[in-house]
């Protein structure tokens, strides 16, 4: 999840290696696994890996083949990684394993900037270099804005972006919270980082985190009623009901749109947004059935992306739109891949988390915490994607082919495939 701080800390080459690395660590491990306990292949996430295929075919007609194999590369390790989780862990496991990562990109997050602010007290750049004569202040790893009180002022976290650090909040306000429900030990220490955590979210003054934000409570609220729900009469009323509210808000929202936008601080733009989309536009539309070839993100350094589209000097690495995006590298074939992805992923985290438990004729069971983590790490990516392209590479992506393929796993917490080794249920 802190993929960017690797890059800026060790350069290309350092990423590279830990990428391998770990790679072949996941490599090593799960191989024997699958030959010792096999590996139930009629549930993996088939119209996923259809995606992953496809980007990688679409460098026989790829305008950027280069890029193309080395972005595919990302893709595929990605989706191993995910893969691997989702096999390997329980979800109590991994739900610890998520609170365990984002508890490191939170505290490290603080100690940057308290480090910056205080103790080195100027702006740090990637890899440590100098600043270079007529450099934009985009350019820096972390500007150490942590105390000052402007409203311009962002954080960067370790990650070094602004945007990123707060969707990793929002993602971190969700597991911290079902972890905290769980009742794990140090419980106290729980509140700690949700207090830590609210502190970086606000200071790194995100409108795509807000409204991800907005959309993974209004989920959360969402799946809290239907759980009350005690027919299925009780169901279908409180499902229109959800319509109406939905459809309302869809009309509040486009009336208010500029009164919304200027609430967050941002112009009709969208921060330039508008003028990047339309650019990609034009160029995907060029081969709106297969695209134009696969790279997530778009390799700067690339003839087809170096100097394309630039903000504050620097060349646009994605759309700020996952659809656009892949609809740009993939056409409206890719287009169909990711959106049946999505939609299936949604689909079985709904249910996974308003469904109760049930594996015989007792009805009646409690629900888990965590059946919620789903549902909300795909509002999440949802609500990212229609700003950033987040959810179709790096971390987003792990994440969409993890609880895709842990969900047909393992559709109940604690019982049958998602049992501890023991064989007994867990709590």
């Amino acid at each position: 999840m802190a993929h960017a701080a690797v890059w800026n800390l060790l350069g290309q080459a350092g990423a590279a290696v830990v990428l391998a690395a770990t790679s072949a660590a996941t490599i090593a491990i799960w191989v024997p696994l699958i030959r010792r306990n096999g590996l139930r292949w009629r549930r993996l996430p088939w119209v996923a890996l259809a995606y992953v295929a496809w980007a990688l075919v679409s460098v026989l007609w790829s305008n950027w083949p280069a890029a193309t194999l080395l972005t595919w590369t990302l893709l595929a390790a990605g989706t191993l990684q995910g893969l691997f989780f989702a096999h390997v862990l329980t979800w109590q496991e991994l739900l610890r394993a998520l609170d365990a990562a984002l508890k490191w990109v939170m505290g490290l997050s603080i100690a940057i900037e308290l480090w910056v602010a205080l103790i080195r007290r100027e702006p740090l750049l990637p890899n440590f270099v100098s600043p270079p004569d007529g450099f934009d202040p985009h350019w820096y790893w972390v500007r150490g804005h942590l105390f000052d009180a402007l409203i311009g002022d962002r954080i960067q976290g370790v990650v070094g972006n602004s945007n990123y650090l707060g969707i990793l909040c929002v993602l971190a306000f969700a597991v911290f919270a079902i972890r905290l429900a769980t009742h794990p030990p140090y419980a106290a220490m729980q509140t700690v980082w949700l207090a830590l955590t609210a502190v970086l979210f606000v200071r790194s003054g995100s409108a795509t985190a807000l409204g991800a934000f907005a959309g993974a409570f209004m989920v959360l609220l969402a799946m809290l009623v239907m759980r009350r729900a005690r027919t299925a009469g009780e169901r279908s009323r409180r499902y229109l009901l959800f319509t109406a509210i939905g459809a309302i808000g869809a009309v509040l929202v486009m009336q208010l749109w500029d009164r919304v936008l200027g609430m967050l601080g941002r112009d009709d733009s969208l921060t330039g947004r508008d003028e990047i989309w339309t650019t990609v536009w034009e160029r995907a539309i060029t081969h709106p059935v297969h695209g134009n070839g696969f790279s997530s993100p778009w390799v700067p350094w690339d003839p087809a992306f170096d100097g394309w589209i630039v903000d504050h000097g620097l060349s646009v690495f994605h759309a700020h739109n996952m659809w656009l995006d892949v609809f740009l590298q993939l056409g409206a074939i890719g287009v169909i891949l990711m959106f049946v992805t999505y939609a299936a992923m949604t689909w079985r985290a709904w249910f996974f988390a308003v469904d109760r438990p049930r594996w015989d004729l007792d009805a009646n069971r409690p629900y888990s915490p965590i059946s919620m983590l789903a549902p909300l790490v795909v509002a999440i990516l949802l609500v990212q994607g229609l700003t950033e392209s987040g959810p179709i590479m790096l971390w987003g992506w792990t994440f969409a082919v993890l609880f895709s393929f842990k969900m047909k796993l393992a559709p109940i917490v604690g019982v049958g495939a998602d049992a501890p080794v023991t064989g007994k249920p867990a709590r």
